[in-house]
């Protein structure tokens, strides 16, 4: 059983953020007035859109390549994902000198395919619905004598992820709340570290798909609970059971999970297009998204909102929101 108490630390985030020093962005921090009225809060939104990749995943899959010997350097990496941690670990590749497969599904947005190809990884696609792509990447690894970088569940990607809601904290001072949108988990247990090494009293509220809740029923049931592969537009938070490590760090942060739906996402995209001027996938958005239904009550609080990326092709963008 993990310790969640000793498995990340703050003194590994600032860690973190001393490898990523120079390599990683300093994305900005957005703040609305129209926004702020609307919810009756002052919002303080880390723009992870404008990070290298275009999300946040950069930061943990940095964290964990620098971190490799001189041997696993030489047999390169396996890493499977739907888009943001494979072009998140391709680029950290790249830069690192390291050879990277990436384990994409066939119906990935073909933006993140080529985007994560153009980074220099190689793709092998694998069937989402007929077959598991954690199998798949670690059959590949073994072939390979290559090491498996995973998308949320370890304390490197972990301390990487947490570095973004440091920043934050760093550059707005006292925070009520901090939100992040769910998928595994590495970005809300990342922010569950750093925000309560920042204030202890902290509220954590992570924000997930209705369609893809499984750490909402997980933190309810005090176990982790496996679900089918959602079925939502926010491809970046499809995942069907939280990790053991983020869902230990969460349960013990007492982080809560609110859901929004797809539509609900659809319409903060709008939002963010026409009053904050900035782009947004679905999955970026869901944090925002709990804000902007009042499923998370912000009224006089100062609260901080991870916007967590912005990979989504004018194609698509136009189809979503059509």
């Amino acid at each position: 059983m993990v310790d969640a108490q000793h498995a990340v630390t703050i003194g590994d985030v600032d860690a973190a953020a001393t490898r990523l020093r120079g390599v990683a962005l300093r994305t900005p921090i957005i703040t609305s007035r129209m926004l702020n009225a609307t919810v009756h809060a002052d919002i303080f939104a880390k723009a992870e859109n404008f990070q290298r990749t275009g999300s946040f995943k950069f930061r943990g899959a940095y964290n964990f390549l620098a971190q490799l010997s001189d041997s696993e350097r030489k047999r390169g990496v396996v890493a499977f994902s739907s888009g943001n941690h494979a072009q998140g670990v391709a680029l950290a590749a790249s830069l690192l000198g390291v050879a990277a497969t990436i384990v994409m599904p066939d119906d990935a947005p073909a933006s993140k395919l080529a985007a994560t190809r153009g980074y220099g990884a190689d793709v092998v696609t694998y069937v989402r619905d007929e077959e598991d792509r954690a199998l798949v990447a670690q059959r590949l690894a073994d072939e390979r004598g290559a090491t498996i970088v995973p998308p949320f569940d370890h304390p490197a990607i972990i301390a990487g992820q947490g570095t973004a809601t440091r920043e934050l904290f760093d550059d707005t001072g006292h925070l009520d709340m901090m939100v992040a949108c769910v998928g595994g988990g590495g970005l809300l247990s990342g922010a569950c570290i750093a925000a309560q090494a920042a204030n202890p009293k902290c509220q954590i509220i992570g924000v997930e798909p209705e369609a893809g809740d499984d750490f909402a029923q997980s933190l309810r049931a005090g176990e982790r609970i496996r679900i089918g592969v959602p079925q939502t537009i926010a491809d970046g938070l499809q995942t069907t059971m939280p990790g053991e490590w983020t869902f230990a760090i969460a349960r013990d942060a007492q982080a809560q999970i609110v859901t929004v739906s797809d539509d609900e996402l659809r319409s903060t995209m709008i939002f963010a297009f026409e009053t904050l001027k900035i782009v947004l996938e679905p999955s970026g958005a869901a944090g925002l998204a709990g804000i902007l239904t009042g499923k998370i009550p912000v009224a006089g609080k100062r609260v901080g909102v991870l916007f967590s990326g912005g990979n989504i092709s004018a194609d698509r963008f136009r189809s979503l929101l059509a």
